[in-house]
């Protein structure tokens, strides 16, 4: 028990995720990878060097790699860990001055209560599935309160630093909701905005109904709208590549041997030879789950988000009986319930994966090692076509890569090359990177360098800007025309009609159930309910066009109903 509890409270590396500190951030950060070599990042002139900043770092990608079951992790994988240790020293730089500034503390005594209480968030989880702390399937605080009156030092010394990471981040979130509360008045208004209603003719002018022919764009104009908004052009880097993919794909043969094998282990633990939880640890594809011993915890027998086949093997097993395999999209699998609680059972299961195997994986790794020899890290770009040809592969286009994002075919992301690609240089090829159901070599096509393109390759985008910009002009001084038009108008459907414009009788609405385009101009909104009938507004600017507005119908909440 020990030992498992020892896994569930080891360091973890997590990013604090909580909402109400990411105002401290804003214009916090004032370097980073910069100050001097030793420096990794500098925060309001507090700096975290080199050395802590590896340290969190190694530990970050051990936990990754267990978690991930110790496969290995993609340059991308690893990019991402390094900005999420990154952003937790940023965080915890924040959160410690924002402490000193409000006087925040936790004393002994609170760390022991808070102990007393439960285990700490970070590990909430993990303890609440621990079997050691439960009744009847049910955490139960009496356990959890005489482990920790038992435990050794190790133990409470690492519960005891959860809760001082954990307490000063709760008092800090009670600190800024303290006076956050629903007043009546504000209970009257979401009441209000549920039950009054209205109806309003809309008069509405939009820049979409301007036609081109009125706007124009000279080389001149275009030029200039196009040097006054490059920051809004920037872009980021993008690359095109080929690929040449060598299959993985089991076949029949490979999904005999998974089912044998599965048999097999069924054999072992019925026949008392093996323990269900020592196999799943052993032997089971799951990483997760087979981390503990098969362990799912308590779920529905209907649950959502497994596969269908695996939720129909689930629904009829009885408690304590080892199930025939199951096959799901993931492989095989051996089921076993033990307990069951209406429509909930605490399952675990043991996977294997359907892969391919002896002498078809043996075939599948002599022609990725032919695609390796022929084209693997190579600066001619051209032996991807040799090897293409060589193994009767064909030579696929990858859809445009942008700097930053993970590559995605139609089978499913591939690792790494996205990091790659903008290292390479142009005709290179990749090194062999093995994705979940192929062995890929890359080449670099062509790239995209980031920055503001030349107005040559954007000119689309930016003449269709420019003449947006000018048709909300033209559509604001029409606009204004017909306001001062139909000033005196009594009747504003009536009065547009004569002009030879459109209203739009709307409603009645909420301020809740009010279409789309109200919720897309919320001062219109506003405004509509603001109106008596056979009331007019001024004209409105809202962020589609410009509105007239004329009350038609008001019904009023009522407030004895509410109270």
């Amino acid at each position: 028990m020990m030992r498992s509890m020892r896994a569930i409270v080891k360091p973890v590396f997590y990013v604090l995720a909580i909402s109400f500190v990411a105002w401290l951030a804003l214009g916090q950060v004032t370097d980073i990878l910069g100050g001097g070599k030793d420096v990794v990042l500098k925060v309001e002139g507090e700096v975290v060097r080199s050395q802590p900043f590896q340290l969190q770092y190694q530990a970050a990608l051990e936990q990754y790699r267990r978690q991930q079951g110790g496969a290995r992790l993609s340059r991308e994988d690893e990019q991402q860990v390094q900005n999420q240790v990154a952003d937790q020293f940023i965080h915890n730089i924040l959160l410690e001055r924002a402490y000193r500034r409000l006087g925040i503390t936790v004393s002994d005594a609170e760390i022991i209560q808070a102990a007393r209480s439960g285990p700490p968030p970070q590990i909430l989880q993990q303890v609440l599935q621990e079997a050691t702390f439960q009744t009847n399937g049910q955490f139960d605080i009496t356990k959890w309160q005489r482990y920790l009156s038992s435990a050794g030092p190790e133990f409470t010394s690492q519960i005891e630093q959860l809760y001082r990471d954990y307490l000063p981040q709760r008092k800090l979130q009670e600190y800024l909701t303290a006076d956050v509360y629903v007043s009546d008045a504000k209970l009257w208004r979401i009441w209000r905005d549920q039950h009054e209603a209205v109806t309003v003719a809309v008069l509405a002018i939009r820049p979409e109904d301007v036609p081109d022919s009125l706007t124009p764009v000279s080389d001149a104009e275009l030029q200039q709208y196009y040097d006054t908004h490059e920051n809004d052009l920037k872009r980021p880097a993008a690359a095109w590549l080929s690929y040449v993919a060598q299959p993985r794909v089991p076949d029949a043969r490979d999904s005999a041997a998974a089912l044998g094998r599965v048999r097999a282990l069924r054999a072992e633990i019925t026949g008392g030879k093996a323990k269900f939880e020592d196999v799943a640890k052993k032997e089971s594809a799951d990483s997760g789950s087979g981390a503990r011993g098969g362990d799912l915890g308590w779920i529905k027998r209907n649950q959502p988000g497994f596969d269908p086949r695996f939720v129909a093997g689930l629904r009829s097993l009885p408690v304590g009986v080892v199930s025939e395999p199951v096959q799901s999209r993931f492989g095989y699998h051996l089921i076993r319930i033990d307990a069951a609680k209406g429509d909930s059972v605490h399952a675990r299961h043991i996977l294997v994966g359907i892969a391919p195997q002896g002498p078809h994986l043996d075939a599948i790794d002599a022609r990725t090692d032919t695609l390796d020899r022929l084209a693997g890290d190579q600066t001619d770009g051209h032996r991807l076509d040799s090897a293409a040809h060589a193994l009767h592969l064909p030579l696929g286009r990858a859809p445009k890569l942008v700097q930053g994002e993970r590559l995605v075919l139609p089978e499913g992301p591939v690792p790494d090359v996205s990091v790659w690609a903008f290292d390479a240089r142009l005709g290179e090829t990749s090194p062999v990177i093995d994705g979940p159901r192929a062995s890929y070599v890359f080449r670099l096509d062509s790239l995209e360098p980031a920055g503001v393109p030349p107005l040559t390759l954007v000119r689309a985008r930016v003449l269709d800007e420019a003449r947006q910009e000018k048709k909300k002009a033209l559509a604001r001084e029409h606009a204004q025309q017909v306001a001062r038009d139909l000033r005196d108008a009594s009747d504003l459907p009536a009065a547009a009609r004569a002009r030879g414009l459109r209203t739009q009788q709307e409603g009645p609405f909420t301020r809740v159930t009010a279409g789309p385009e109200f919720t897309r101009n919320p001062v219109v909104l506003g405004a509509a309910f603001a109106l008596r009938p056979g009331e007019r507004s001024p004209l409105i600017a809202g962020e589609t066009g410009l509105f007239l507005l004329q009350g038609i119908t008001r019904t009023a909440a009522d407030s004895a109903a509410w109270r």
